[in-house]
């Protein structure tokens, strides 16, 4: 039985009783004599725990004034729950309170017994109300006057949002409880160690929370409890052994992704958990010290023979096979006494195959085997598919397998259904994989094999008809994010029962064969992201074909090439409800009485060439329809004025750039989506109320309507919840002061308007205690004027910061340096003055500082190197800084951009720049060209990121480089003072592309090894005082589109290249001595003066006569005796036959005397040995 399965249905025996209770009370209600009301004070209890008023938290305060359990007064400055849905709408005074949602009483006391206040969506008690798959959570306070209820005995407060909430110490007090769920609700601290004292509790559910410290030993003492899970929490320490008390625990879930490893198993080596006897379903993922302890795996080979668990869940314990081995030999093979069905050993670090031989010896009778996210590799025993004979579902995911020949024995596995082989390193191809993983004889020849995945390998080849011969049952297939190349064969059949087939992310050309449309169970069919590019017609004719246009309900064909028009698929793909046709090249004009598929839930078509009038009348028969998506088209958008759809689009509207204008599209007021986006579309209107109204829902959001023609002024509203995630009025004409409602978005642009005030948006919620949830703020591009305002400390959580092109003046804040979160701060282009402040030193996860285009003066802080180590753009260009540039500079390894350019510094240009790492190197340094940041949407934490922009002068001319340029290397030093010779260390930063220390005073001569740098497309060292030649290895940047070496003194000839002879002359006029092409000026030759005669003494004659006349001698006495008898040899027959016969006999004569003395020799020595 699954462990959710279990939680539902230990929760379904509660709900029985608690239904059973409610249709006694109806009854009652509609047919007694005598109707039994809920009693007085449990009614007042329930409205002071609702309660919001002053008014009641006061009444409240003085009736539980002094109520103190466990040393604290409960309740006190309370004000009550924060209702957001309306869940405790129908709590009203004077109102039977057994009649209220989420309460139900005992229909022969009218005491409340039951209280289901769960946030989750899907709860039947708390109806959806049309707000989508969304938690509808209650916030604030949970108020001490529960404990009126003293014969509650179920309580769930579950899926709420109660952060920096503990849970209450007067818990511990309500002595009748049987079930309390509190999970993914946010509370926080310790686990109260008076809950111990519940001593009727059956189930206690703390799953999902944040809280921290040591589990209660105490909870050792609920003897009745069957379900107890304290799962992904910040538990640390060890669990106590007093749990083993627990005789009745059926489900037992501690560790969990909230731990990180910092709960570990006693010395013991929780032994307790042998006694567990009832005990079914077990969790201790990321305990951290199972490695040192054997007693899971005497619970795996049922060496406990009093166990029933049947579930057992290792995840993350950082086990090894090295831990595998140590114990391998303390175990043999008791199958027999094992009951466990399903193990989870995923996310550890077991590399070699013999996890396989081990399970299979000591547990056979798996049902279900997860071990994903190992490092496996190699060939997994031969004997493991005929061993695990009940094996049903096998996970192998993100391993590293990479041969199928390895995976051979799985097809012995004649009961396998699900085999997950995704994020390993097969390489193979396609047919090479199947054929390895068909069934083998030992199966009969049939596989039972319903799921597989294949899908983020390297698998090539073509797609197979193998799959209906040699999975016949297959219901699930994923050959996704791999290479798979060519058209789909159109003679290719699928397995009769395929209900899903993923093929995305591959390289397939061509269409959709027909013989695709005689899958007569086929539901969902996803060939995005690949090349396909035959028409949209014939693909949707050749699945309409068969008997697939019945069963088909989800089509994925976006990101490819599929052109032609749009077709009429409201009959051909009747039942379809999701249609994702994006990026593609369709064309073509969508005409009037066009008709969509009436069952539609998601319909995408944005990234086309479509064309066209849509009106209301297109969508007439559509009523199921949760996302739209037709932007980046050239469609038209004329809908009605009193237009309502007959849908809710909760899930998404995308209708960029849709001519949607001019008015304000009125419809959207229906309409309550999670996603909005309407830019650039010609609206050119008054935004209306309710549209600020419908912002302030309750649901997580994000809004765009960014590029328009908007004015107005935006409402002071109250402040938002934090639901929206973000919200885009860039590039419109919004004026007036900046609302402070909005500060409780997560991310707000409101650059290129007419804002005017920012200060109550800085500082009207400037109290001390209100930290606001904003992460990303612009503003650039307004009128804002005055200064900044010194309200800065409640936004901690700002990671993105950008005030620039604004007339703000004054001072920087100081308390700019309560933003330690701050990735990226923009102040650019403003009036500011003063020096940088000190404070701005602890904002440590800086990585993009832009100071530039003010009136900013003092020297540059020594401390922006010591203090930012991750900072990369670094712009400080055109204030009034003076001094000499800091070393600590050197300091920064990640720096790419430096632009101090437009100063008043002097001084030296350090040697010390090398140190900067990222500038050394010409490969990609590991820098991320995006500010990653979290948001909190109601206690939800999300990740998000964004490219951040870097300004620069490039090749003359101020522009912005966003997202992939952002890596540019630069280094811009001009217009200052700076003297000296630059330094030779400059030539070693082999990753720059652009190096401007132009209209400066340096001396001396450009490095010689200059030319090293041949990443360079920018170099200007113009308007100096250079001098000497222009050194040759400047030839070897052969990308080099910009040079200006002008006003300077150097002197001789331009070296010769293709590259600097075609640069304009004036990158080398005002050079006075400088000459050759491309300038005018032509290099003189100058001629050699001609050497002296060489002086000649009487003793130099003397040495050279003896010297020279020893060598003629030689010759001459060479030549004579050569010739005077090997001459004579060659011309003279006789001498020469004569000579021959000489040097023959002589060398007889030699061999003879050599052997007979070598046999006197060798005798002598066997006498003398004799």
């Amino acid at each position: 039985m699954g462990t959710l399965c279990f939680k539902i249905l230990i929760q379904a025996l509660f709900m029985v009783g608690l239904m059973s209770h409610y249709l006694h009370h109806v009854n009652y209600v509609c047919g007694a004599d005598e109707i039994i009301w809920c009693k007085e004070s449990e009614s007042l209890a329930l409205l002071d725990f609702k309660s919001e008023e002053e008014v009641a938290a006061a009444t409240a305060a003085t009736r539980w004034h002094g109520c103190s359990i466990g040393g604290e007064i409960e309740g006190e400055g309370s004000l009550g729950l924060v209702d957001d849905f309306g869940i405790l709408s129908s709590w009203e005074r004077n109102q039977d309170c057994c009649k209220w949602r989420g309460v139900f009483c005992n229909n022969l006391t009218g005491h409340v017994e039951d209280l289901d206040l769960s946030g989750l969506y899907n709860n039947p008690l708390a109806p959806n109300g049309g707000l989508g798959d969304v938690p509808r959570r209650l916030k604030g306070q949970i108020h001490v006057s529960l404990l009126e209820l003293k014969h509650l005995v179920y309580l769930n407060l579950s899926y709420n949002y109660f952060p920096n909430t503990h849970i209450p110490q007067f818990f511990g007090s309500l002595h009748n409880l049987q079930y309390l769920d509190l999970s993914h609700s946010y509370f926080s601290g310790q686990v109260p160690s008076n809950l111990g004292s519940l001593s009727k509790l059956l189930y206690l559910d703390l799953q999902d929370n944040n809280l921290e410290g040591s589990i209660p030993y105490q909870l050792g003492n609920l003897s009745s409890l069957w379900y107890l899970s304290l799962c992904d929490n910040g538990f640390q320490g060890t669990i106590p052994s007093e749990l083993g008390k627990l005789s009745s625990l059926m489900q037992l879930c501690l560790g969990g992704q909230g731990t990180l490893g910092a709960l570990t198993v006693g010395e013991d080596g929780g032994q307790w958990l042998t006694i567990l006897t009832s005990l079914i379903t077990l969790h201790l993922s990321e305990v951290r010290n199972l490695n040192n302890s054997y007693t899971w795996m005497q619970i795996m080979v049922g060496n406990t023979n009093q166990l029933r668990l049947q579930e057992l869940f290792l995840e993350n314990c950082f086990l090894t096979d090295h831990y595998l081995a140590k114990f391998i030999s303390n175990f043999k093979s008791n199958s027999s006494s094992s009951r466990l069905r399903s193990l989870d050993l995923s996310n550890n670090y077991f590399e070699s195959p013999m996890i396989f031989q081990w399970i299979s010896q000591v547990n056979p009778n798996l049902f279900v085997l997860e071990l994903s996210f190992n490092s496996l590799q190699g060939q997994i025993p031969s004997d493991f598919g005929t061993e695990m004979k009940s094996l049903q579902e096998l996970y192998l995911t993100g391993n590293r397998l990479t041969k199928s020949k390895d995976l051979r024995s799985l097809a012995d596995i004649c009961s396998l259904k699900e085999l997950s082989l995704m994020e390993n390193k097969l390489d193979e191809e396609l047919a090479t994989v199947l054929q390895n993983l068909s069934a083998a004889n030992s199966c009969a020849g049939h596989s039972s094999l319903q799921v597989l995945f294949l899908n983020m390998n390297q698998i090539s080849g073509e797609f197979s008809s193998i799959w209906s011969t040699s999975f016949p049952s297959l219901v699930q297939l994923s050959l996704a994010g791999n290479r798979l190349t060519g058209r789909i064969p159109e003679d290719t059949t699928l397995s009769s029962q395929l209900e899903y087939l993923s093929m995305g992310s591959n390289f397939f050309t061509g269409g959709i064969p027909k013989s695709f449309g005689d899958a007569c169970y086929l539901n969902t069919l996803r060939l995005d992201n690949n090349s396909l590019s035959e028409e949209l017609p014939l693909i949707v004719n050749n699945l309409s074909g068969g008997c697939a246009r019945n069963s088909l309900q989800e089509l994925y064909m976006n990101t490819n090439r599929i052109n032609g028009s749009l077709p009429d698929m409201s009959k051909s793909l009747p039942f379809l409800q999701v249609l994702r046709l994006e990026e593609n090249n369709l064309k073509g004009t969508i005409q009037a009485d066009y008709r969509f598929p009436s069952q539609l839930a998601t319909l995408r078509l944005d990234s086309n060439n479509l064309q066209g009038v849509i009106s209301d009348s297109n969508f007439a028969n559509i009523s199921k329809l949760k996302y739209l998506s037709l932007s980046d088209n050239s469609l038209a958008l004329k809908f009605s004025q009193n237009w309502i759809p007959p849908f809710q689009l909760e899930e998404g509207i995308s209708l960029r750039s849709c001519k949607l204008g001019p008015a304000f599209p009125k419809w959207l007021q229906t309409q309550n989506s999670s996603f909005l986006d309407i830019s650039n579309n010609g609206i050119s209107d008054v935004v209306p109320n309710w549209f600020w109204a419908k912002l302030a829902l309750p649901i997580p959001m994000t809004v765009d309507i960014s590029l328009n023609n908007l004015r107005g002024t935006i409402p002071n509203l109250p402040l938002w919840p934090g639901y929206v995630e973000s919200l885009n009025l860039a590039s419109n004409q919004f004026e007036g002061s900046i609302p402070p409602f909005l500060s409780g978005l997560n991310a707000l642009d409101l650059s290129n308007n007419k804002f005017s005030d920012s200060r109550l948006f800085f500082c009207a919620y400037n109290n001390g205690t209100t930290d606001m949830l904003i992460s990303l703020l612009s503003l650039s591009n307004n009128t804002l004027s005055g200064s900044i305002p010194n309200c800065l400390s409640h936004f901690k959580s700002l990671a993105y910061l950008d005030l620039s092109h604004n007339n703000l003046t004054g001072m920087i804040p100081s308390s700019i340096g309560s933003l330690v979160n701050l990735g990226v701060l923009i102040l650019r282009n403003n009036r500011l003055t003063g020096k940088v402040p000190f404070s701005l030193r602890s904002c440590t996860h800086l990585i993009k500082l832009d100071l530039s285009e003010n009136n900013l003066s003092g020297p540059i802080p020594s401390w922006i190197g010591s203090s930012h180590k991750i900072l990369t753009l670094l712009s400080l260009s055109r204030n009034h800084f003076l001094g000499s540039l800091p070393l600590s500079l050197c300091d920064l390894p990640n720096l790419h951009l430096l632009d101090l350019s437009f100063n008043n510094l002097s001084g030296q240009i350090p040697r010390c720049f090398k140190n900067c790492t990222a500038l050394v190197t010409q490969i990609s340094f590991p820098i991320d060209d995006y500010l990653r940041y979290e948001v909190n949407i109601e206690g939800h934490i999300i990740f998000r990121s964004m490219s951040y922009m870097a300004i620069l002068m490039w090749k003359g001319v101020e522009r912005s480089f966003i997202t992939k340029h952002s890596l540019l290397k630069s280094i811009d030093l001009s217009s200052n003072q700076l003297s000296g010779q630059i330094p030779v260390e400059l030539a070693e930063l082999l990753g720059l592309v652009s190096l401007n220390l132009s209209r400066n005073i340096l001396t001396g001569k450009i490095p010689s090894k200059i030319g090293m740098l041949t990443s360079l497309e920018f170099l200007d060292l113009s308007r100096n005082q250079l001098s000497g030649s222009i050194p040759s290895s400047i030839t070897q940047i052969d990308r080099l589109p910009m040079l200006d070496l002008s006003h300077n003194h150097l002197a001789g000839r331009i070296p010769t290249s293709t590259q600097l002879q075609s640069f304009n002359a004036s990158s080398f006029e005002d050079n006075l001595d400088l000459c050759g092409p491309p300038l005018s000026k032509l290099c003189k030759e100058v001629a050699k003066p001609p050497l002296p005669p060489p002086k000649v003494d009487e003793d130099d004659i003397e040495d050279w006569l003896l010297s020279h006349g020893f060598y003629i001698s030689m010759v001459l006495g060479f030549a004579t005796g050569f010739w005077g008898i090997f001459g004579s040899i060659l011309l003279n027959r006789r001498w020469r036959h004569a000579y021959f016969r000489f040097l023959s006999n002589l060398m007889d004569n030699i061999y003879v005397t050599v052997a007979v003395k070598y046999v006197k020799c060798k005798r002598r020595l066997k006498a003398l040995q004799a």
